[in-house]
């Protein structure tokens, strides 16, 4: 038996890769927005690299960590933040997050879901279907394509554009659509046009058919936590009705960001 598996004695009935992957949340919460490199959490758990970056890698695919570079260092993901009011603190993050989508799709009449960033894509924690017929097949934990989503590019839209790159790089940018965002250049110009009014649009980019609208919501750094959105059918949406839905995802961005302690980048804490 190995030396990393047999360091520490421990009664039968404890699993020695849960009880390093807490040891490593312990960890990493006391640091903070410093951050913690994988070489650091070798050194403090007393294991090789290679399962320091796997649990690490573990625990930012369920948002409990985020990756953040360069590095990169391991910080608190939104699944580590600790709630003021008693009445919620245990609460799981998808359940906090559920009265924000259920006003959010009565004032649109759309379906609304709510994802955290994880290293560049939306992995979706939370959704609440449209109050009509209509029903979207959408599944949550699992990263999607950031670039044929409006969540993913309202995610994309707060990162520096060597980290969009690298996103671009490793997806791909797969054609969905006829619509669907396909060169580096062109998801560039979304974004920049994201930024400007500060949500983002699928405009059948995804689905033929579907619209979708998301706006990010921020940590207590300032750094992009995630996004909120609504999705429904594109039928004969005005410029209008798309501010207006613009409006009301950014006011549910905004009540998302208050919850979590956050603030959005360029204010005071």
């Amino acid at each position: 038996m190995s030396t990393e598996l047999a360091d520490v004695a421990v009664p039968s009935y404890t699993v020695a890769s849960v009880a390093r992957a807490l040891d490593l949340v312990d960890i990493v919460a006391a640091r903070g927005s410093d951050g913690i490199t994988v070489s650091e959490i070798a050194r403090e758990l007393g294991v090789s690299k290679s399962t320091a970056y796997a649990l690490a890698r573990t625990l930012v695919d369920r948002a409990v960590l985020r990756a953040v570079e360069p590095g990169p260092r391991y910080q608190p993901g939104m699944g580590l933040i600790r709630l003021g009011d008693a009445a919620t603190r245990s609460m799981p993050l998808g359940v906090v997050v559920q009265p924000i989508l259920l006003d959010l799709a009565r004032d649109t009449g759309m379906t609304t879901r709510a994802a955290l960033a994880s290293n560049g894509y939306p992995v979706f924690i939370a959704r609440i279907d449209s109050p009509g017929a209509v029903r979207f097949h959408t599944p949550l934990g699992v990263p999607e394509l950031p670039h044929t989503s409006s969540a993913g590019k309202a995610i994309l839209a707060t990162m520096h554009t060597s980290d969009v790159a690298r996103v671009a790089a490793e997806c791909g940018l797969p054609q969905r659509t006829r619509r669907t965002i396909s060169t580096l250049a062109e998801l560039e110009a979304d974004l920049a046009i994201t930024r400007r009014r500060g949500y983002a649009i699928d405009d059948e980019e995804d689905v033929e058919g579907v619209f979708c609208i998301a706006a990010a919501f921020f940590d207590h750094a300032g750094r992009c936590a995630g996004a909120v959105s609504a999705t429904g059918i594109k039928g004969d949406l005005t410029s209008r009705r798309i501010e207006e839905l613009g409006s009301a995802v950014l006011d549910a961005a905004r009540r998302l960001t208050a919850i979590f302690g956050g603030r959005s980048p360029g204010t005071e804490s």
